[in-house]
């Protein structure tokens, strides 16, 4: 704190021996010693209080800076969702009407195949009477 060196403080303390005299000279030593510690805790207390606040004022900042960001990922995961639903939603209307369309061709070539089993079938005979063959299948 003090640039203070060996060679000042002898001076003072012979300085104070004159002044003051050697029969007060332990007291006032004493109460000067006192009187620094307290002076330099106090000064140690305001250090760390002045630190306490600015890490306070550091948490803050980076707490407002995390809330941000939370918020801002929440807004890009529902567009994202908002986005994927959309996407499911065409995908599933596409695949609807492919399966409708995909079902009208088969349903005509059903039509056309049997049409054509039937044309290319042989004509059955119909006879009023039955023959004894067709009878005993029984």
């Amino acid at each position: 704190m003090f640039d203070i060196g060996f060679s000042e403080i002898l001076l003072v303390a012979v300085v104070a021996l004159v002044v003051i005299g050697p029969e007060r000279l332990p007291g006032v030593a004493r109460n000067v010693g006192r009187y620094a510690g307290r002076l330099q805790r106090y000064v140690h207390d305001i250090k760390r209080d002045f630190n306490r606040e600015v890490e306070f004022e550091e948490i803050k900042r980076l707490q407002h800076e995390m809330e941000t960001t939370v918020q801002s990922m929440q807004e890009s995961m529902r567009a994202v969702e908002t986005t994927l639903q959309q996407e499911t939603l065409k995908h599933q209307t596409d695949i609807s009407e492919a399966m409708s369309l995909d079902e009208q061709p088969v349903r005509q070539k059903k039509s056309k195949v049997a049409t054509a089993l039937a044309e290319s079938a042989p004509q059955a005979h119909t006879d009023p009477k039955p023959k004894e063959d067709q009878l005993s299948l029984f």
